[in-house]
């Protein structure tokens, strides 16, 4: 069954507004399932987690059912879903835990395909414990991130290899999996960058080899939060800083101060929204959310060919990376525009684009593209269309004086 367009866009009280918005890698609009949640979780008695009284209680099932969910959406256990503000600020935590442990000599390999979210952690932590830091490099021309040089890069004082399963600033989507194995096959840990790649198709964290994962829900239709799973035994074996009366137990002393319980009834809420994108799909919650994002990851892609298809017959504009395997994102320039001038046109007319570096801070170094204001991304999410993606050229002809128009 054809993917059901309108449907979709019906769940999102803000695309009334009439804008157009290719900026889903810098965060999705708001399912109306979510801001309904949200809001009723506000209204009710909500108060510190407690068996003791109806308050602390809810409070207590709203963090059971956001890790339960989170655990659904990744094929994790929900006894191993840490939460927490950001993506940021989870990988920090974990980066700051795991590099106390790290002694002079010990390698880190990170990547310059990554947000630096999954970057300066990492190579901070290191420099603090006197370890190397070691790159994975990406080509040039073609934004691909070659596993096989993994073999070269990770040995038996490796540590931790830091990578992305979905390029924030060109899509790109590294073979995880064999890294993975090469990492694993010295003892060392897998830590994955999931916020760009889950949004758009199903996830499994065992698939993908990853030790932890890490998510942020405002990428998928939910509110500003974030999780990073693991197995609850790899939580269970490390010791992160906290608050002495802080609870101890795993995944709680992971967990700095009290939670949003609201927002965390919006994880919940976008979970399930999430869940119901596939109308005729049956079965438990993870079920349903694998035939939901397969379906909505096929009319993605069928967006992204439309798009990089037009793109690509325009000669005004240069498409950075064509790698194999890209999440629906696009990053390109404009001949004779600024990226902020093309970004404030696009804008003028009702489109909403992100532009920069878009925190790929050594994608964007490596290409030298920062110092001239990087470049305007596109980011595709399921609640785009055909007709979006077509005026979006339109557009584009109308900046370059280009000719020509996608078939319909």
């Amino acid at each position: 069954m054809p993917f059901d367009i309108a449907r979709t866009r019906a769940a999102y009280p803000a695309l009334t507004e009439g804008f157009v918005h290719f900026d889903g890698a810098g965060g999705t609009q708001t399912a109306a399932g979510v801001i309904d949640a949200v809001a009723d979780a506000m209204r009710a008695a909500v108060g510190n987690r407690s068996a003791a009284n109806v308050a602390g209680r809810r409070s207590l099932e709203l963090v059971a059912e956001a890790r339960s969910a989170v655990a659904d959406l990744l094929g994790a256990d929900p006894a191993g879903v840490v939460l927490g503000p950001s993506a940021t600020a989870l990988t920090y935590t974990l980066a700051r835990t795991l590099g106390a442990t790290w002694r002079p000599g010990d390698e880190v390999v990170v990547s310059r395909l990554d947000h630096d979210a999954n970057v300066r952690p990492w190579v901070q932590a290191a420099e603090a414990a006197g370890a190397t830091v070691r790159w994975a490099e990406v080509d040039r021309h073609t934004g691909e991130l070659p596993a096989a040089q993994y073999a070269d890069l990770v040995g038996e004082r490796t540590r931790l290899v830091a990578v992305t399963a979905g390029s924030n600033a060109i899509g790109t989507m590294p073979d995880v999996p064999a890294i993975a194995k090469i990492a694993h096959a010295v003892g060392a840990l897998v830590h994955v960058d999931g916020v760009h790649s889950v949004p758009h198709g199903p996830t499994d964290l065992t698939s993908l080899g990853a030790d932890m994962l890490v998510t942020s829900a405002y990428k998928w239709s939910g509110p500003h939060l974030a999780a990073m799973v693991a197995d609850p035994a790899r939580w269970a074996a490390l010791r992160p800083a906290k608050l002495v009366p802080s609870s101890d137990a795993v995944p709680d002393r992971f967990e700095y101060g009290t939670p949003s319980f609201p927002l965390l009834a919006g994880v919940t809420a976008a979970v399930d929204h999430l869940a119901g994108l596939d109308p005729d799909a049956v079965g438990d919650r993870r079920a349903r959310l694998r035939a939901g994002l397969a379906a909505a990851q096929a009319h993605e892609e069928a967006l992204l060919d439309r798009l990089l298809g037009g793109l690509a017959e325009r000669p005004a504009i240069t498409v950075y990376g064509s790698p194999a395997r890209r999440c629906p994102t696009v990053s390109f320039r404009v001949a004779g525009m600024s990226p902020a001038a093309t970004q404030e046109a696009l804008g003028a007319a009702g489109f909403c684009l992100s532009v920069g570096d878009y925190y790929a801070y050594e994608y964007f170094q490596m290409m030298g593209l920062r110092d001239s204001g990087g470049a305007v991304r596109a980011s595709i999410y399921h609640y785009n269309t055909a007709d979006e993606v077509d005026r979006l050229l339109g557009e584009l002809d109308a900046l370059t004086g280009g000719t020509g128009r996608m078939a319909g």
